[in-house]
């Protein structure tokens, strides 16, 4: 049985910041020009399979929920934080949002034309993500699409204190290669089709990577 004691920090640390991560997060209209075509790609691959709904895993407060059922996508959001929740479904009060992990996704097989990770799983110790993208690979229909996005690294591990506003936080972070983020996601079964690494621009200090990949239709 894995340890999963580290969703206890995770889901406190993002209720305490929850107001202020709503305040201060990015809509995705407002990202920069690349991660904002990987998400208008990711939306076009999913609306015109139409395999199935979208889950937006770790959707927050639902910005990206939002922008993709913009986009005539049938997205819905799954979160670990409650907090995070309650904002989601006070501003798309038309989408639907709920609880949940995605160590296990309250989700049937094959269930899903889509999967996002949209900054959501570098939380996740290294040791875990199999379990993580195991979820991903029983959940998708076959054909289906998953973008996974987010920091990357050379395998740090980051423990702050506070965030968002100066809330005090308990979760850890991890950064790991691109490269390692993708053999994980063929070893769960995942044909890669496309990835996006984008430097640091000024002043900024860490790199993140969008990775696009497909559960084969025959797996």
């Amino acid at each position: 049985m894995p340890d999963l004691s580290y969703l206890s920090a995770v889901r406190e640390s993002y209720d305490t910041v929850a107001s202020d991560y709503f305040e201060q997060v990015q809509s995705p209209a407002e990202l920069d020009p690349l991660s904002r075509g990987m998400l208008n790609v990711f939306a076009e691959i999913v609306r015109t399979a139409d395999l199935g709904p979208v889950a937006d895993l770790g959707c927050g407060p639902g910005k990206v929920t939002g922008y993709l059922a913009e986009r005539q996508v049938r997205a819905f959001g799954i979160d670990l934080s409650p907090a995070m929740v309650d904002l989601a479904r006070s501003a798309y009060p038309d989408l639907r949002f709920s609880v949940g992990s995605m160590t296990s996704l309250p989700i049937e097989d094959e269930g899903l034309g889509g999967i996002l990770a949209y900054y959501s799983t570098h939380h996740t110790p290294p040791t875990l993500l199999p379990v993580v993208f195991g979820e991903f690979h029983r959940t998708l229909s076959p054909g289906g699409c998953l973008m996974l996005a987010g920091h990357v690294g050379a395998g740090q591990h980051l423990r702050p204190t506070q965030a968002y506003g100066g809330h005090p936080v308990s979760y850890e972070s991890y950064l790991l290669p691109p490269d390692r983020i993708a053999e994980l996601l063929k070893q769960a079964g995942f044909v890669l089709t496309a990835r996006l690494v984008e430097e640091p621009s000024e002043g900024a200090e860490r790199t993140f990577a969008t990775l696009l990949a497909q559960k084969p239709e025959q797996s």
